[in-house]
């Protein structure tokens, strides 16, 4: 193998390699942000009941839980 050839294999090896990188790198930000999709839509649930809890609690002291 010559130098030019030695030098564009090389070359090709450093894209692949930069290329899975990339990958790996994009799977986790998607991981990631499906993981704060996920809190976020967990603590609004959370927020939810306790928002209607509170709401029930004072119906119930108003007397206008039916």
């Amino acid at each position: 193998m010559n130098q030019s050839q030695n030098t564009s294999f090389q070359a090709g090896q450093a894209k692949g390699q930069a290329e899975e990188k990339t990958s790996q790198l994009m799977d986790k930000a998607r991981d990631s942000a499906q993981s704060a999709k996920e809190s976020c839509q967990e603590a609004g649930q959370q927020m939810q009941a306790k928002a209607q809890g509170a709401a029930d609690s004072i119906k119930d002291t108003l007397g206008m839980n039916k």
